[in-house]
């Protein structure tokens, strides 16, 4: 009896082991379930992304992603002004127009041609994960945690970045079945690196937008770590 049940209880601790998933290993699983052809890195689509916010009108953004040629447009509709970013490896340039009156011209600055990239990076990372974080300068945390968030078990995955990247901490929470990604979370660290526990957002992620067989999420809905308060809505919607 005593055989027997130490021959079960290293079965058991075995099999335990064989389960655990290194970083890296999560993440790969991870990317299989969103992009299961391997087909992020020639991707070349449009989509439309409507967002609305508290006490702010809705923008229409019509987004275009073509990774091969090393370019993207933005063109983006707020109240009456059109704004028209476009970027590749040669030019940034940015046109604003008033939406009712097109060939009518508004004035840009140097800051519209930093937003431009903004937008390039923000756009491209966020609808390009979790494939992203196998960029240089990101680096994935080796242990995979087990954490609960609003009532449901997940694995996480840590990643932080070369200063020149990013200097915010990124948690990633994956279903422990499907490896589907349905939450991410941020919080920015002070010079030492300490997460500041009072900083960032959290984003929860629903139904799924799917474009050249790549899964993304169809709608993110985000919320500031501090105090839970909602930030608003941005989903997929064409």
């Amino acid at each position: 009896m005593n055989y027997l049940f130490t021959l079960l209880l290293l079965c058991t601790t075995c099999n335990t082991h064989s389960q655990e998933l290194s970083g890296k290993e999560l993440l790969e699983k991870a990317i299989k379930a969103h992009d299961p052809y391997n087909n992020w890195p020639s991707f070349n689509e449009s989509i439309q992304i409507t967002m609305t916010a508290p006490k702010s009108p809705k923008r229409v953004s019509d987004v275009t992603i073509n990774l091969l040629a090393q370019t993207f447009e933005l063109i983006a509709v707020r109240d009456s002004v059109m704004t028209k970013y476009r970027v590749n490896v040669n030019e940034i340039s940015v046109v604003k127009a008033d939406w009712k009156n097109p060939k009518k011209k508004l004035e840009t600055a140097e800051k519209d041609l930093e937003q431009a990239v903004f937008m390039k990076n923000y756009y491209t990372y966020l609808y390009g994960l979790p494939m992203k974080l196998k960029d240089q300068g990101t680096h994935i945390a080796e242990k995979v945690e087990r954490k609960s968030f609003k009532g449901k078990e997940y694995l996480v995955l840590k990643a932080t970045y070369d200063q020149h990247v990013g200097s915010d901490a990124w948690f990633f929470y994956f279903d422990p079945t499907t490896y589907q990604m349905e939450v991410y979370q941020f919080f920015k660290t002070d010079p030492s690196g300490k997460i500041l526990s009072d900083t960032g957002e959290y984003i929860l992620l629903s139904e799924t937008h799917r474009v050249n067989d790549i899964y993304m999420p169809k709608v993110r809905k985000w919320y500031g770590n501090k105090e839970d308060q909602f930030l608003g809505t941005d989903e997929i919607t064409k």
